[in-house]
């Protein structure tokens, strides 16, 4: 039984399954290719083309292609193509569609239980929104798995049984992740993760675009492209080229002509570098953020400095990790390891999942028929599976959780800010307990615990720096004094899953939350896995 991982990027995805001896393999694309772009075009109502196609048809109909979704996980925004609506899940799951078919092409075996990977910083409502996007393809997900982790479950595999203190350096298309990771034993164990999901090697080629927009309007300053999608697709296109190009080569040209202006734009590596250079700057704070929270949690030397992502093939990458911080960093199969990675963790977690336990005097154990039945079930060794089910993965808090409270130090009672329960980088799963809160107004007769997770690059109270996740209401509360105790209490499981508990002490009256996150709920899920179900997806 093949076990696939998929690495569902921003710009280009791709998936990977576990071959007949054990190996993460990557799936090709019906065109041959590792990867695919991440690209949808809506060629009629009952079709779309994902992949290379798509992306070449945005020059001739761009309000027919969707591009960069990913950006647009968690959110509530709506496209519309050939009169029906699309949300940022269901054209996700037309690209989830496309590679499970390539997948399944590949194998031979269709493709049903699946990782995905998503970036490390993304939030809880980034997550379930992926997760939702697998279910509308018709996948059943097992679990999300950090990108970083992905990339190191694959370096452990390579690298062999070793102990290691790693810092993934991961620049995809649309997202940037900095994460620390300790690999012990049969331990892989997330340190901290830093990142910004709106930077990104996309960012790198709209520097260039406006370059020789520059350029063009330089050469004839009537000429106004503004409203022209065909040619500023095919210039978006030609700068992405010429971000490859410049790293490999000292220079690279394009040929532009448009209202009349005919023109060679030159650019070169020094020039492009010029341009960018504030994006990766952006990087090199966030990877000192990432070095300095790993240093105040024990671990401040690193064995192995990877580079993950498409992006980091750009020179000047590594020679500024060497520059800032000294780092001899090596470029770690940018492309595919995230989704190898994701496989291999898709295994564990077949493993697991197939393996019940029982308990005989306090210690969890598992059957030895238990464990040749799961052995034959996915083709591996024995060894293999009681090996797998003992590797631990531990996660991270990507961000810091909290509640609105009114500042009651304040005499008008305006001033609201966030208090924070779950701080970033703590260990998951884990449960804060009760914390105390009070009430502030006297006679209330009803609570509302508003749930918000940190926005900005750094935590803090201020609430334009946080985002509105969820929410509840403690009801039928007789009159209280202000003063009234209030417990709140917060733990998320492995999987990144949010509930909160709160219980006004002096009734007994409490609320619990399984955190309703803004976006399809499960209604909206089995609608949209219905609609995406019509669609025939080809390349």
């Amino acid at each position: 039984m093949a076990i696939y991982g998929i690495d569902l990027g921003t710009t280009y995805s791709c998936i990977a399954y576990i071959d007949d001896v054990g190996r993460p393999t990557i799936a090709k694309s019906i065109a041959g290719e590792d990867t695919t772009p991440s690209v949808v075009y809506f060629e009629s109502p009952d079709n779309v083309v994902v992949g290379q196609t798509a992306k070449e048809t945005a020059r001739l109909a761009p309000e027919l292609v969707a591009s960069l979704v990913k950006r647009q996980m968690g959110q509530d925004v709506e496209w519309t193509y050939h009169g029906r609506r699309h949300t940022p899940e269901s054209i996700s799951a037309l690209i989830l569609k496309e590679l499970a078919q390539a997948g399944e092409a590949h194998t031979g075996e269709p493709v049903k239980d699946v990782v995905i990977s998503v970036p490390a910083y993304f939030g809880i409502a980034e997550r379930e929104a992926t997760r939702n996007a697998g279910e509308i393809a018709g996948l059943h997900v097992l679990n999300v798995v950090p990108e970083p982790v992905a990339a190191a479950l694959h370096y452990e595999l390579l690298a062999g049984d070793v102990e290691r203190s790693i810092l993934v350096y991961d620049l995809g298309g649309g997202t940037f992740d900095t994460t620390v990771i300790r690999l012990e034993g049969n331990d892989v164990r997330v340190v901290c993760t830093d990142g910004d999901h709106r930077l990104g090697g996309a960012d790198w080629d709209e520097r260039v675009l406006s370059y020789l927009l520059e350029q063009l309007n330089a050469s004839n300053p009537e000429a106004d492209p503004s409203d022209d999608e065909s040619f500023l697709q095919d210039l978006a296109t030609a700068a992405e080229q010429l971000k490859k190009g410049l790293s490999t080569a000292q220079s690279r040209s394009y040929p532009m002509r448009y209202g009349g202006a005919a023109l060679k734009a030159e650019l070169t590596r020094e020039h492009f570098e010029e341009l960018t250079s504030e994006l990766l700057e952006r990087t090199l704070e966030i990877t000192k953020r990432t070095i300095d929270t790993a240093t105040d949690l024990g671990v401040s030397h690193f064995d192995e400095v990877l580079l993950v992502g498409g992006a980091t093939r750009m020179p000047a990458v590594r020679s500024s990790l060497q520059e800032r911080f000294g780092f001899e960093a090596k470029v770690f199969e940018p492309d595919l390891a995230v989704a190898k990675g994701a496989a291999r963790f898709a295994l564990i977690e077949s493993v697991k999942v197939s393996l019940p336990e029982s308990e005989q005097g306090g210690v969890s154990t598992v059957s030895d028929e238990a464990v040749q039945r799961v052995a034959n079930q996915l083709g591996l060794t024995t060894a293999t599976v009681k090996d797998l089910a003992e590797k631990k993965i531990t996660t991270v808090v990507p961000r810091a959780f909290g509640i609105k409270v009114i500042d009651s130090d304040d005499p008008a009672l305006e001033r609201e800010f966030i208090s924070h329960l779950l701080e970033a980088n703590t260990a998951l799963p884990t449960d804060t307990g009760p914390q105390p809160y009070a009430t502030v107004v006297p006679n209330q007769t009803e609570i509302k615990i508003e749930v918000w997770e940190q926005s900005g690059a750094v935590i803090s109270k201020e609430l334009r720096d946080n985002a509105h996740i969820g929410e509840g209401i403690i009801t039928g509360l007789p009159p209280l004094p202000k003063g009234s105790p209030l417990h709140v209490t917060f733990t998320m499981d492995e999987l990144g899953r949010l509930r909160v508990y709160a219980v006004e002490l002096s009734t007994g009256k409490d609320l619990h939350i399984e955190l309703v996150i803004a976006g399809l709920d499960e209604d909206g899920v089995s609608a949209a896995r219905n609609a995406v179900a019509l669609y025939a997806v080809t390349e």
